[in-house]
């Protein structure tokens, strides 16, 4: 029973790692990825809704300074623009009827440190789920203890597994985010 909580527990550390690595893509690094543009959505009054750029689109990144989005129906392209300039991105497209070509400007120095502190919050943030995965486990187990459906060796080994789990996690989320910031101040 106890390992299978366990196994509960290394899955929602890597849910948390994942969720932060999937956040991080969303920080422009001055070199041009189809995956800046993901948190883009796009409201479109022919539809009446606001859907993610990735289903109205396909996007690509030709060069480093360049991505061109490449809309499946053209009467979107407007549509499409406004919500890559209201992204908050920073980006400005540009369109010939066809596609949508959104250039990638190189950061500033002041941009930089910007992004590095707005990845060092999203890493903190993400620490402090893999604390609140730890403390719900922690009770859990505590409850186990008071219930008498463990021993209290058993606490202290489980506990000691907790504590290593959140280690781990906390530990991994620095190394991912010590790397995006390494890439954001690449120059």
């Amino acid at each position: 029973m106890v390992d299978e909580y366990l196994q509960s527990m290394d899955e929602d550390f890597k849910k948390v790692v994942s969720a932060f690595e999937k956040e991080l893509t969303s920080v422009r690094t001055g070199r041009a990825t189809p995956q800046l543009l993901d948190s883009v959505h796009v409201h479109i009054a022919a539809y009446g809704a606001s859907m993610p750029i990735n289903q109205l689109a396909s996007i690509s990144a030709p060069d480093p300074r360049m991505l061109v989005v490449n809309p499946w129906d053209k009467s979107t392209i407007p549509d499409i623009e406004k919500g890559i300039m209201g992204s908050g991105l920073g980006l400005n497209p540009s369109n010939d009827g066809q596609i949508v070509r959104v250039p990638i400007p190189a950061l500033t120095g002041e941009r930089r440190q910007d992004l590095v502190r707005a990845v060092k919050k999203m890493a903190e943030d993400a620490r402090v789920r893999a604390r609140a995965v730890r403390r719900e486990h922690n009770d859990l187990f505590r409850d186990f203890e008071k219930d008498k459906e463990i021993s209290e060796d058993e606490l202290t080994r489980v506990l000691k597994r907790v504590q290593d789990g959140t280690d781990g996690c906390i530990s991994r989320i620095d190394e991912i985010a010590n790397a995006k910031e390494k890439e954001v101040l690449e120059v």
